[in-house]
């Protein structure tokens, strides 16, 4: 099956929620599988951001409820994330291939490991911070680091959770005392993983390539091959192709039959670590935008800016802005931003970013703006009186 490039966006943006239709916060994890945890703070945290983009009504107590009421839980996706509870089960997967291995991350000091675990069990939940003190007085440890070290990988192997958040401070207790009964405890297979891994992708992106599957999952390459084999060959899942485009995507017929809708010129500021763009390649592919967060990038060798944030108007990616929120004096600073060469912003678009900008800039504590450089220079007057409100 081949689709047009047009179609092909349309299909991921619905699938990604970005269709403009809005939903609840907890519809919307479980829309995307996962939203990354991130502490840049230049504009708002990644994780306030892409459930912002999703859901205006997002406030950011909204995320300590639904962990405190375990609608979601931390743990690793490709990266730390938050995830819906009814993908618990899956992690279990994980979990064991970390607890078989001698050495994840670092070097597991199994005595270190007892101790901690130990402790949260009699104490209840615990974090980093009562092992520092407890380092320096009751336990005699020299350095509170390897207790740290030992709380990830007992964290990382399932033996405690993240039970919830004070400030930036993580607390741990015992897994049994933090994940709802009703959960099925049942560890999968390979295969069963393997198949959930397709279905995430798949039910989160609408269109995935092979490798996208298995995104940043070691060991896990042949495994996908085969379960996707056997799914295709079942018609489960679907192969097709973007007109002009070389890469084989995988997809369901629910997703095709799903395509008739009208896709209006919505505005959204994208967070860097937003599901949309996390992957560079698949961007570039399905929507002729090459970006790349820089904040990892050296200073000197950056083309944009730190941390520039991706303009998605309608389907297409149209520029990208380089943000200040300066909460101390309110200021949200539009430092520059950048259109892309074939994109000739128009009244209805500026109107879009303003409102867009604005609503941005308050969830991010700020409520008045600055724009400083606009590239094409031209269009920054006409911006600048959209921003003003006329």
């Amino acid at each position: 099956m081949e689709i047009t490039q047009d179609q092909a966006r349309k299909l991921v943006l619905k699938s990604q929620g970005l269709n403009g239709v809005q939903e609840s916060s907890i519809d919307a994890i479980k829309r995307l599988s996962y939203v990354q945890i991130d502490t840049i703070s230049v504009a708002e945290r990644a994780h306030h951001h892409v459930f912002f983009t999703r859901n205006p009504d997002y406030q950011k107590e909204d995320l300590g409820k639904m962990v405190s009421d375990r609608s979601i839980f931390e743990y690793w996706s490709h990266a730390a994330a938050f995830l819906p509870i009814e993908d618990f089960q899956f992690s279990l997967y994980h979990k064991s291939e970390v607890q078989k291995a001698d050495k994840f991350w670092f070097e597991k000091d199994k005595k270190v490991m007892r101790k901690v675990l130990k402790r949260i069990k009699e104490e209840g939940p615990l974090g980093s911070k009562d092992f520092e003190k407890a380092s320096k007085v009751t336990q005699g440890w020299s350095d509170w680091k390897p207790a740290k070290v030992a709380l990830q990988l007992l964290f990382m192997e399932g033996k405690v959770m993240i039970s919830e958040r004070q400030g930036f401070q993580k607390l741990f207790d015992l897994t049994e005392r933090v994940y709802p009964e009703a959960l099925d405890l049942k560890k999968p297979t390979q295969k069963g993983y393997c198949n959930y891994l397709i279905d995430r992708a798949i039910s989160s992106q609408g269109m995935v390539t092979e490798a996208e599957m298995g995104y940043l999952r070691k060991g896990l390459k042949k495994p996908i091959q085969l379960a996707l084999k056997q799914r295709v060959s079942k018609k489960e899942v679907l192969p097709l192709s973007i007109e002009g485009k070389p890469e084989v995507y995988y997809t369901f017929q629910e997703k095709i039959d799903q395509l008739d809708y009208h896709l209006g010129l919505n505005l959204h500021l994208l967070s860097p670590f937003d599901n949309l763009v996390i992957q560079r390649n698949r961007v570039k592919q399905i929507f002729d935008f090459d970006y790349l967060i820089e904040c990892y990038v050296p200073e000197k060798k950056r083309k944009y800016g730190y941390y520039t944030l991706p303009i998605l108007y309608g389907d297409r990616f149209v520029g990208r802005l380089d943000p200040k929120a300066d909460r101390k004096t309110g200021m949200f600073q539009i430092k520059k931003l950048w259109f892309e060469p074939d994109f000739h912003p128009d009244e209805h678009f500026c109107n879009q970013f303003a409102t867009e900008i604005k609503a941005f800039a308050h969830f991010c504590g700020c409520n008045k703006l600055a724009l400083d450089k606009v590239y094409p220079t031209k269009y920054k007057a006409l911006l600048k009186r959209h921003l003003k409100g006329g």
